[in-house]
């Protein structure tokens, strides 16, 4: 079921998130409902408290675009580099700003079963993984930036930057 994503200002993603201890239907109707969610969002990455669901649980599109990792207690165990570039947030639609995240990096998790699970990823999906475990912390990645840009001045900045670098 398509769930509501919460708005920057709801109290609901300003709150740490519980841990999910039973791993039963309910967790597993939870997870469903993420992650159709997050196909109709056309997002990279959706945590439960988004949604208004302050648990631990957090759902990301796979580097390879078609498998949804379902993350449950994640937490990151490294992260290597650094990357830096434009990041949204389905909880804050239309805006975006610069932030800094690691290049590389493994976390740790459970899946819907409660089985434990390890994800090393570079790229778009380590800077997801970031991103989703600090909505479980009650941040927004907003938190990192010097300002927020709308759409048309990222379209802007990129196309200008693509020029430079043609020109």
């Amino acid at each position: 079921m398509i769930k509501t994503i919460l708005q920057k200002d709801d109290p609901a993603l300003h709150k740490v998130c519980h841990p999910i201890t039973k791993f039963d239907a309910k967790l597993a109707g939870l997870l469903g409902d993420m992650t159709d969610t997050l196909k109709q969002s056309g997002g990279l990455g959706l945590a439960a408290p988004q949604i208004g669901i302050l648990r631990r649980v957090c759902v990301i599109l796979d580097e390879d675009e078609t498998t949804y990792l379902e993350l449950i207690n994640p937490e990151i165990l490294s992260q290597e580099g650094e990357q830096e570039g434009f990041e949204g947030c389905l909880s804050l639609a239309g805006m975006y700003g610069i932030v800094k995240r690691p290049m590389k990096v493994k976390i740790k998790a459970q899946d819907r079963t409660g089985a434990v699970v390890e994800y090393e990823r570079e790229g778009i999906t380590a800077r997801c993984f970031c991103h989703e475990i600090e909505h479980l912390d009650g941040h927004m990645y907003y938190e990192h930036a010097d300002r927020l840009f709308t759409e048309d001045e990222v379209d802007k900045i990129l196309s200008q930057s693509a020029e430079s670098e043609e020109g």
